[in-house]
């Protein structure tokens, strides 16, 4: 398992202390020092099974000053939603955790953190 958190976050914080209760093993990626790359974002949103604009945190500064908020949803749009995240990292919610059955879930819930728990054992 591969989880990506912002240390400053209490849901990644809270994240990281259940799958630590759990025994799992895992990986830490701080995406904001080490940031993803557009492949590696849309990898991540096959994954999950959900668009950019679904992991976008709207209401972080950087969206309001891009106007995302106003940016079509829609498939044509999407290349310019991922070079958005890949930018600008802070826009994307957290904490991300990819399970080792090739899913993801974004760990924002015990239940969300859970669950990736046990796609990772199988």
């Amino acid at each position: 398992m591969e989880i990506w958190i912002n240390p400053a976050c209490s849901k990644c914080r809270s994240a990281l202390t259940l799958l630590d209760a759990e025994g799992a093993g895992y990986t830490v990626r701080r995406y904001l020092e080490d940031v993803p790359s557009q492949d590696e974002i849309r990898a991540a949103l096959d994954r999950l099974g959900l668009e950019p604009w679904d992991i976008t945190r709207t209401q972080e500064a950087a969206a309001k000053e891009l106007g995302l908020k106003d940016w079509p949803r829609e498939e044509s749009a999407r290349d310019r939603w991922i070079a958005a995240l890949a930018e600008h990292p802070k826009l994307i919610q957290r904490p991300i955790i990819t399970a080792d059955d090739g899913s993801a879930v974004v760990g924002r819930t015990e239940e969300a953190v859970r669950e990736a728990l046990s796609r990772s054992r199988g």
